[in-house]
């Protein structure tokens, strides 16, 4: 597969050029790594965009989603999967609640604490993002076939293993 060079093939001629000792090659991967989450962040977030959600939002709905029926979990339990400050969280739960795709109730396990529950709402929104975000994802990786994306996935899951 032919490949073009791209913006961070220039910064690492420029820095041959001026400090031809250093070994880029981390500079290679990391820059792609940092441009193509960056460029795929803003896609992602244009594809909730058509939802009325933005990225962080449609963490706390997919989390909930994930949590399988009957699709409640603490604010702490959420907090603690997206790593957000309970104010954080606090924030992006009063604006899904307002919006009705989430509820929040007291939990009777512990009288002290809340249960955050997805809506009918918003199991139909996310459900809908979910396979919006994915369609904008396999667009992306549509220049890869199928041994290309898998080998892909599993170099990133060895790298992202090493530095977890």
């Amino acid at each position: 597969m032919e490949t073009s060079k791209d913006a961070v093939d220039a910064i690492i001629e420029q820095w041959a050029a001026v400090r031809p000792d250093l070994d880029t090659a981390a500079m290679e991967v990391f820059g792609r790594i940092f441009r193509l989450s960056r460029a795929m962040s803003d896609r992602m977030e244009k594809a909730y965009a058509r939802f009325g959600i933005s990225r962080g939002e449609f963490d706390v709905l997919a989390t909930l989603r994930r949590s399988d029926a009957p699709y409640t979990l603490s604010p702490r339990q959420l907090s603690a999967t997206l790593m957000l400050t309970t104010g954080g969280m606090t924030g992006r739960l009063d604006k899904l609640e307002r919006a009705g795709l989430l509820r929040r109730s007291p939990d009777p396990h512990d009288r002290r604490g809340l249960q955050v529950t997805l809506t009918d709402e918003g199991f139909r929104l996310i459900d809908e993002a979910v396979g919006a975000g994915l369609a904008a994802q396999t667009a992306a990786l549509s220049r890869l076939d199928d041994e290309q994306a898998g080998q892909l996935a599993d170099l990133l899951r060895e790298l992202l293993g090493a530095v977890d």
